[in-house]
């Protein structure tokens, strides 16, 4: 793959941010622009949704606000 200048800096300066190759920075601007685009793959979305019912299922009965007035009182209110 050729890259113009611009672009080519624009891969290096996001494998920086990223801390990753430059291929790698490549593959996932692609990535992100297709999900952008084009949505989610379905399986993709399947996952997602498996993760966030886990994450009910791990929440079930869980008391947030007693949780926070919990931590206010191990920190002093911050």
């Amino acid at each position: 793959m050729l890259l113009d200048d611009e672009t080519r800096t624009a891969a290096r300066e996001l494998a920086l941010r990223y801390e990753c190759s430059t291929s790698e920075a490549i593959r996932r601007a692609v990535r992100g622009h297709r999900e952008a685009v084009l949505g989610s793959r379905p399986t993709d979305r399947a996952k997602r949704v498996r993760a966030l019912e886990r994450l009910f299922e791990l929440f079930e009965g869980h008391d947030a606000d007693r949780e926070i007035r919990r931590l206010k009182e191990e920190d002093g209110g911050f």
